[in-house]
């Protein structure tokens, strides 16, 4: 049995991995730890565990295999640090750090601590995502010359319970999540746009504020590559009705799926001329283990998360360059990043 240990119920998907813990066969929750005491407490409490005033008290127990991690995004950086260095597995709520540079020390702690991490990127491992790289590995397409990827929903607006929408008040806060909706709901497409196209040589954003906040509300990046294509990702915390989308199109064809039915859509030159003239859907495949589920895996059969890995650093890359640019109002080249 995995013992695991909570740090912080500050993400809004920190129930969600509790629950995850809780029904795996092979993990418990033993303990937690929050930045702020009083939900902590109450949070231990209700599960019927301890709980640590202070981080490195809990990290010091030899009964702690593990942590989940879903403290503000600038505590990320420290936090992991210490638990590598206590010689605990870590799973982690994206993005693992708002920088390359503090994302690299969270890397270097691991590695040298050989512990397990593995990031939350949950859309990797949905149906439609391997679905397209289906599409894209048998050629259909023939070159990407354009990728579109946007995810956004309604959490700023105000609703009947809340004046300022349903997302908590902390998700607006620039010093604590390294930003607004580009950073949070845009790391899923960020992350599928590079698993489409790789990574590219700048990225140029814009961020919008519709309804005030300290944080963007509103945000596109461009990918600009050196082949000449180009990705685009959208996000936003302004939107009542707007569906998941994933767009890829190419020399040879283009792929449409949206959450508004659910469907892949291929159209091709590579499938003879009735694919060509016609749009047909694509069946979907089983989507694979979460990544909880593979974190435990790895923790088990000591394996290593890399595709993980190496694309969560990725994304700290989009992430950091596209904050650049939004405030410079300039394309920001992914090479004059501070390792």
């Amino acid at each position: 049995m995995i013992r695991v240990a909570m740090l912080s119920f500050w993400h809004v998907h920190a129930a969600d991995y509790a629950k995850q813990a809780t029904e795996h066969p092979d993990t418990e929750i033993v303990a937690v730890w929050d930045e702020l005491p009083e939900r902590g407490r109450r949070e231990a409490e209700a599960r019927g565990v301890r709980f640590y005033d202070k981080l490195d008290e809990l990290l010091a127990q030899p009964d702690i295999d593990a942590v989940i991690v879903d403290t503000p995004t600038n505590l990320h950086r420290d936090v992991m640090v210490a638990a590598a260095q206590a010689g605990k597995h870590i799973f982690t709520e994206k993005v693992v750090a708002p920088t390359l540079k503090e994302s690299n020390e969270i890397m270097e702690a691991v590695r040298k601590a050989g512990v397990k991490l593995t990031v939350s990127l949950p859309r990797l491992n949905e149906s439609y995502t391997l679905a397209v790289q289906d599409v894209l590995n048998r050629g259909l397409l023939g070159e990407v010359t354009l990728v579109r990827t946007r995810l956004s929903h309604n959490g700023a607006i105000p609703n009947d319970q809340s004046a300022n929408g349903w997302l908590p008040a902390h998700f607006y806060n620039a010093e604590q999540c390294g930003g607004g909706a580009m950073i949070d709901l845009g790391c899923h497409p960020m992350y599928l746009a590079r698993l489409f196209l790789g990574m590219p040589e700048s990225v140029t954003a814009s961020y919008g504020f519709v309804t005030g906040r300290e944080v963007e509300d509103n945000a596109v990046s461009v990918l600009r590559y050196s082949s000449g294509a180009l990705a685009v990702v959208e996000a936003g915390f302004v939107n009542r009705h707007s569906p998941f989308v994933i767009e890829v199109h190419g020399t040879e064809g283009s792929l449409l799926y949206s959450t508004h039915d659910n469907r892949l859509l291929v159209r091709t030159a590579k499938g003879g001329a009735a694919s060509d003239e016609e749009w047909r859907v694509q069946e979907l495949p089983a989507g694979r283990p979460s990544a909880f589920h593979q974190w435990v895996a790895h923790i088990q059969q000591g394996t290593a998360a890399e595709e993980n890995i190496g694309l969560a650093l990725d994304l700290t890359r989009l992430m950091e360059a596209s904050n650049l640019s939004a405030r410079s109002g300039a394309a920001c080249q992914l090479n004059d990043l501070q390792p």
